[in-house]
């Protein structure tokens, strides 16, 4: 007889792919109004656990059992899985930008009499979810005119709409800023105890997996290593630090989060001086005012600042002025006006741009390791236009041993690889350009604790050999952590230049509210 208290049940999950073990006998155990995070790094199996109780991996291809409110269930499809109130939100949000907000909530599930949509009805009942998530938008407001922590909101609505019993979130808020994330958090809290829904939490935000999880199951290398019992204080502190949860993940302790750079920092590399930049969609609109910064050899400068403060842009404005139009100011490469116009005068130059998004503008995912190493350029293993084979697989070679990048060979597609070794991948395309100063924007979004300490380790590594970086995060401890300076943007601005050793987080968020 199945315990009253259990909503979910995975037993002896065990998944082959070819020539690859994903999942060895995983055990995973929901209850009743509970929040039950799953962490564990990348490739640790737990999106193909996840697409196992969806049906996107249907019965019979795996080995094992799920029972989900008291009854042993068969998925073969997502239909099924939603019908008995498992509804999953992926990292990669699935809804029609162009449908209105009552739209995406019933698609597929429209409100309709005689196969004609009631609007009324859709209108009104949408209104209903909308309010249970504080969403005080107008229903017929188009989605893509929402911001990314809305949009998140109304994937909840759609799942509140199926009647779901069991939420399971999928990295939910790696594009959300902190507000917006705080938020989530909140309301996942407010299903749990006032609609009685429970959630599975997938995170690699462990300061979050701590601040709500009731429970916390690690998954290393396709098997359970445990499930943690989390408890709170009166002032609601977690008895279950960060530092434990990382070594559940990855095996070991990791006693410096942020490792220690001790190189000498040299001359001043690049400059960038009275910087401004409108608005493409809306010229009369600045979009960077006047910005100033420098960075020298073997230095790691960061960028902090909100979301919509100006950071991407101007990275991106920089490097072959991608962004913007009305740009104007000076570009200095030591001491030396440089033209940066296009993105292949840039990369000439000695400019990198390491994307925040890795998998639209990144990566050619339809591509091997071997190719997209080489792909910024393709004329160092040219010869008379016809790239060199031998030269290419070199070259894909020695960065895959240089970077660590964990696969069974340079053929693999990129697509094919977890989020660290994508983002070690994309560093190899950047490297290979030959590279004096490097553009990094947000560089361990969406990976693991232990993936995030190995790019932090080819920071380091890529600053001691005399390399110019510039960081652009969202997390204030990384970029504490990892900068010799620290520029604060606010609405386009630099509001501060602070010292790392001496930076604190309040520090800097009192001088991007103070503009």
């Amino acid at each position: 007889m199945s315990d009253p208290g259990v909503l979910l049940e995975m037993k002896n999950i065990t998944k082959t792919f070819p020539g690859v073990k994903a999942l060895d006998k995983v055990n995973l155990l929901v209850g009743r109004r509970e929040i039950h995070a799953l962490v564990g790094e990348n490739g640790a199996g737990k999106s193909t656990l996840m697409k196992i109780l969806s049906g996107v991996h249907p019965h019979g291809t795996y080995d094992g059992e799920l029972v989900f409110d008291g009854k042993s269930c068969v998925f073969t499809g997502i239909k099924q899985s939603e019908k008995a109130g498992i509804v999953i939100i992926h990292q990669e949000l699935a809804l029609s930008p162009y449908l209105s907000i009552a739209e995406n909530i019933f698609l597929g599930d429209e409100r309709a009499r005689f196969n004609i949509i009631d609007w009324d009805k859709t209108r009104d009942d949408a209104l209903v979810y909308m309010h249970k998530l504080g969403l005080n938008e107008n229903p017929n407001m188009s989605v893509n005119k929402l911001g990314v922590g809305k949009q998140q909101l109304v994937e909840i609505a759609k799942a509140l709409a199926k009647d779901a019993k069991i939420l399971i979130l999928d990295e939910p808020t790696a594009a959300l800023n902190e507000n917006d994330s705080e938020q989530l958090l909140r309301i996942l809290l407010e299903l749990r105890d006032q609609h009685n829904i429970s959630s599975v939490l997938i995170s690699h935000k462990l300061n979050e997996v701590a601040a709500v999880a009731d429970r916390i199951t690690i998954i290393r290398d396709g098997k359970t290593v445990e499930t943690l019992e989390v408890t709170r204080d009166a002032a609601g502190a977690a008895s279950i630090s960060e530092d434990r949860i990382i070594r559940g993940m990855v095996g070991r302790e990791i006693t410096d989060r942020f490792p220690r750079r001790n190189n000498p920092v040299g001359d001043v590399v690049f400059e960038v001086k009275d910087w401004t930049v409108y608005n493409p969609d809306d010229p009369e609109r600045k979009k960077l005012d006047g910005v100033n910064i420098a960075v020298r050899a073997g230095e790691v400068i960061g960028l902090a600042g909100l979301v919509g403060a100006g950071r991407t842009e101007l990275a991106t404005s920089i490097f072959g002025k991608y962004y913007g139009v009305g740009i104007s100011g000076k570009t200095l490469i030591n001491g030396s006006e440089v033209n940066l116009s296009s993105i292949p005068k840039a990369i000439e130059q000695g400019l990198a741009y390491v994307t925040e998004d890795r998998k639209e503008y990144g990566l050619v995912l339809i591509e091997s390791i071997r190719e997209n190493t080489t792909l910024a350029k393709l004329r160092k293993i040219a010869r008379a236009n016809v790239i060199d084979e031998h030269e290419e697989v070199s070259a894909a070679e020695r960065y895959r041993t240089k970077l660590k990048t964990k696969t069974p060979s340079i053929l693999q597609l990129a697509g094919n690889l977890s989020g660290g070794n994508q983002q070690k991948v994309v560093l190899a395309k950047w490297l290979f350009s030959d590279p004096r100063i490097l553009i990094l924007d947000e560089p361990t979004r969406g990976i693991d604790v232990g993936a995030k300490h190995e790019i932090y380790l080819i920071i380091n590594d890529l600053a001691a050999q005399g390399m110019a970086c510039i960081l652009i995060s969202s997390e204030l401890p990384e970029i504490i952590g990892m900068s010799d300076r620290i520029y604060v943007m606010s609405e386009g601005r630099i509001t501060a230049e602070l010292e790392g050793k001496t930076a604190t987080q309040e520090a800097i968020m009192r001088h991007i509210l103070s503009n």
